[in-house]
């Protein structure tokens, strides 16, 4: 068993928005990271060009743009995690920038490199080759609270139905699903009154990046976590999106949803069953 002081060897796979730098940089600081992969999304395909140019893509993605181009002017995500400090990477050094999160580059450094864990926050699905890679497994930050809200937009959804109490982030084990690997940690942010769905989704992330971190140290001091999800719950598609939808949580958000609850920040661990390895990982003890 690995002694607690011996940091885990960790690739880290990301997003590049304010929020994926903010918990890159708190893994950083509970682990050795030897690697930063963020996509670039400059691999072209006429199979990607057609799915992007049929109408209900093109029309989907215009809805997104004037829904967003309001509650993001002046950067506010930037703000909420750094501040009025520069939205950075502590370690720039450190970045691969790859066409996709599963091309053969990021298996080959994942090859070479031999990280004990592979570290992931908003990157597109993992699959394929990559899946195998990781000497104690692949550990993902999704933004909702598996099972029940798997897939996008969790906390707009867990807002559409009324439950607030359920917004929070899930650390878990990666499997070949979507968001259905064997649980790790449910992390719910304190919910304030005045909070809309961004500040609440970024407040789950910021516990969560702490959260991350914990995992990291607990690991390497030989703690193992992972339990398969109860039931298959719900995935949610960005598709499911509509004005009808945001009309709703917007009223419901107004009327006072919020201001009938008092729930500070609350962490769930699921420890692995002791007569058994983690359920959702492949994971081989510390040596």
């Amino acid at each position: 068993m690995a002694d607690a002081a011996t940091p885990l060897r960790v690739l880290v796979l990301c997003g590049r928005s304010a929020r994926h730098l903010h918990v890159a940089n708190a893994l950083c600081s509970a682990a050795e990271v030897v690697a930063i992969v963020q996509e670039s999304g400059s691999e072209f395909s006429w199979k990607k060009l057609r799915q992007r140019l049929r109408p209900d893509a093109l029309a989907r993605k215009a809805w997104r743009w004037l829904r967003d181009r309001r509650r993001y002017a002046g950067n506010p995500e930037a703000k909420f995690f750094f501040g009025d400090g520069p939205v950075r990477l502590e370690r720039p050094e450190l970045v691969h920038l790859v066409p996709h999160i599963n091309h053969s580059d990021v298996v080959a450094l994942a090859r070479r490199l031999q990280p004990d864990v592979i570290a992931v926050f908003g990157t597109s699905l993992i699959r394929g080759e990559l899946l195998r890679e990781g000497r104690l497994g692949i550990v993902n930050l999704h933004g909702g609270l598996s099972p029940e809200y798997r897939g996008a937009d969790c906390t707009f959804w867990a807002l559409y139905n009324g439950e607030p109490q359920k917004v929070g982030c899930t650390l878990h084990w990666i499997d070949a699903g979507i968001d259905t690997g064997g649980l790790i940690a449910h992390v719910s942010p304190q919910v304030r009154a005045d909070d809309d769905e961004l500040k609440l989704f970024w407040r789950a992330v910021q516990a969560s990046a702490e959260v991350y971190g914990e995992l990291l140290r607990r690991l390497a001091a030989g703690e193992a976590f992972g339990q398969s999800q109860p039931h298959k719950g719900r995935l949610y598609q960005v598709k499911q999106r509509g004005l009808r939808h945001e009309r709703l949580v917007a009223q419901r958000l107004q009327d006072g949803m919020l201001k009938r609850l008092d729930l500070g920040t609350r962490v769930t661990w699921f420890p692995a069953p002791s007569s058994k390895q983690p359920e959702g990982s492949r994971r081989r003890m510390l040596s």
